[in-house]
């Protein structure tokens, strides 16, 4: 049997051992585990079994935002064990991310027993429910008794763990109840053969008690005759491809614009955003060109085909609302609504790929006019030639931009370092700025609820999901409010799980360097309804912090290029050091608000030129 504490002196031990127990024969990878007392037989179980990886981490957060890492690089959840009280509001953030973005995950939490509930125990608060609505489906697991059936432990995880994985995947919570004493007495011992011999055939074997048979992905039936003959009419279409989860769904979503001969905008997390820069259809610069409010008059869709996620460009989506298309579908994978700015027209529920099948048993061309195509082609062109020469041509000794550092990292990324993007300005520079001549990357972000909670630990994550390197570009307010989770990087790391490097490139622009892109710095202080002295305090929160003393601490190398040489030079080093690096690039917040505008503009310029 591979049941280890079927003889444990103590009734707790026994259903600790059998939930990880079913939980590794679930195909669970990953048990990310914050140190706690009420949780003792959890952390125990995990410990004796010689088939559970374990993450310890002293920070609750960082090890749920950990789990969700290790979930979007696997698609299979990991598994949160963490103690009673308010370790579990620590997991929130990662909570309502996995749920927003439909990332598995498996929250285990420890809890009092139900007479020490609203009794003013310490470290006791209402557990049951904490996480609603973000959960797909949670139990109350009683406290330990022989009175129930060790098979019905086995049953509700089971349960748990497919719910989880059901589409719309998403994070599930088992709240597992435990008296004391946690940890089993010496002069205590018990034989739990009688209460576990009606298992003795699941014992004997390696698979799960209850197997879930996964839902059969059908082709979307209804609708696809009308969808055809829609498609075949459209004059000026247009494929958005949002977040893909697989290089496969990326590929469905290619095939679908080359039967249709539509222009595919390729959002960074498309899988397609690079290495396919000589695709024909392929705009890998959607945002940029609709800087152009010539191009935008001309631009204007009659059908929009959405596949995946939302895309990271706000223009875009501004721009599809504007023109607001008789005509627009959206495919995802779950029943949810996905529709922010109320123009979606047809929604089908399915996967990318079923959906591509299904759609193209038929032929679906359209044949649309030549110039629709070479208006999107020749924008895209003007859009690559104009950063080639203003970015590409910087000399080794140039000064480093926010947009270059974007530019610079997925020209320099190794093909095998997946891509983590952090929230606010990181995604949106590689989504603007990243050559698409460089290599197909695997990129990942937290766009779900994009908070900037936890992105360090989601990159240790990915990193130990994929087996893989990573390179994470973050800013420095997002940095400062994960620095927690550099311990997970350090070398050697007390885990049992080896830890893939991780080389963080921190731009550090003393601030929260979006704001300066918002209405209330362009408008308000410039008009003067805001003073700069309350946007700067209030939004621009300058910490005057760096983070050599941070690397330091954390035993990290640490390099602060300030040129364009440097930083290649710096991060071919790290990644070629196999070690978990941190790279600091120092930036202004303003001036780097304006050389986002100047681009901007005389992209837009030649945008509007090249229409002539």
């Amino acid at each position: 049997s591979r049941l280890h504490g079927s003889t444990a002196s103590h009734l707790n031990q026994v259903w600790a051992a059998l939930i990880v127990e079913e939980l590794v024969r679930l195909g669970v990878g990953l048990f990310c585990v914050a140190p706690g007392s009420r949780s003792t037989p959890l952390t125990l179980a995990v410990a004796a079994h010689p088939e559970a990886n374990a993450l310890v981490h002293f920070d609750e957060r960082g090890s749920a935002f950990a789990a969700l890492g290790y979930a979007r690089a696997t698609r299979t959840p990991a598994v949160w064990i963490t103690t009673s009280g308010t370790a579990l509001a620590n997991g929130m953030p990662a909570v309502v991310e996995a749920s927003v973005d439909g990332v598995p995950l498996l929250l285990l939490t420890a809890d009092r027993p139900p007479e020490l509930r609203q009794t003013g125990a310490n470290q006791t608060i209402t557990q049951p429910g904490l996480f609603d609505p973000y959960v797909r489906w949670a139990f109350d697991l009683p406290t330990p008794t022989a009175e129930m059936p060790a098979a019905a432990v086995l049953t509700t995880v089971d349960q748990a763990f497919y719910r989880a994985m059901r589409a719309p995947g998403g994070p599930v919570h088992l709240n597992a109840m435990f008296r004391e004493p946690l940890a089993p007495p010496p002069d205590a011992a018990a034989d739990f053969a009688a209460y576990l011999r009606p298992l003795v055939g699941w014992m004997e074997g390696t698979a799960p008690f209850t197997r879930y048979a996964a839902p059969v992905v059908t082709a979307p039936s209804d609708g696809l005759a009308d969808l055809r003959a829609t498609l075949r009419r459209a004059e000026r279409g247009l494929v958005v491809a949002g977040r893909m989860r697989t290089e496969a769904e990326s590929g469905a979503a290619l095939r679908i614009a080359e039967a249709l001969g539509w222009p595919l905008l390729a959002d960074v997390e498309s899988g397609l955003r690079t290495g396919h820069a000589d695709h024909p259809l392929v705009i890998a610069h959607p945002d940029l060109i609709l800087s152009s409010t010539s191009f935008r008059e001309t631009a204007c869709p009659d059908a929009v085909l959405h596949l995946g996620g939302r895309p990271v460009s706000k223009r875009l989506a501004q721009h599809l609302a504007a023109c607001a298309p008789p005509y627009y579908a959206v495919v995802r994978d779950d029943p949810d609504r996905f529709d922010p700015r109320h123009h979606v027209t047809h929604r089908f529920e399915s996967d990318v790929i079923a959906f591509a099948d299904a759609l193209l048993a038929e032929d679906v061309s359209s044949a649309p006019p030549d110039a629709w195509r070479t208006s999107w082609r020749r924008a895209e062109e003007t859009v690559r030639t104009y950063l080639a020469e203003t970015l590409d041509d910087a000399v080794p000794d140039a000064a480093l931009s926010e947009p270059l550092v974007a530019r610079l990292v997925s020209q320099h990324r190794p093909a095998d370092h997946a891509l983590l993007l952090a929230a606010s300005m990181p995604i949106r520079d590689v989504d603007a700025f990243a050559d698409p001549t460089s290599a197909p990357a695997a990129v990942f972000a937290n766009r779900g609820a994009s908070g900037i909670d936890g992105t360090v630990a989601t990159a240790a994550g990915v990193a130990r999901g994929r087996q893989t390197p990573a390179t994470l570009l973050i800013g420095d307010l997002a940095l400062l409010h994960d620095l927690n989770s550099l311990a997970l990087l350090r070398a050697p790391n007390a885990s049992t799980v080896a830890q893939p490097p991780v080389v963080i490139v921190a731009v550090n622009n003393d601030g929260g360097g979006i704001f300066h892109f918002l209405p209330l710095a362009r408008e308000g202080v410039q008009a003067g309804v805001v003073p700069g002295s309350d946007f700067e305090r209030f939004f621009g929160t300058p910490h005057g912090l760096r983070f050599a003393e941070a690397a330091a601490l954390f035993g990290l190398a640490y390099h602060a290029p300030t040129t364009v040489g440097g930083f290649a030079d710096a991060y071919r080093m790290a990644c070629a050091s196999g070690r978990s690096a941190l790279i600091e690039v120092r930036t202004e917040r303003a001036p780097n608000e304006a050389l986002h505008t100047r681009l901007r503009t005389d992209v837009a310029d030649a945008v509007a030129a090249s229409l002539s």
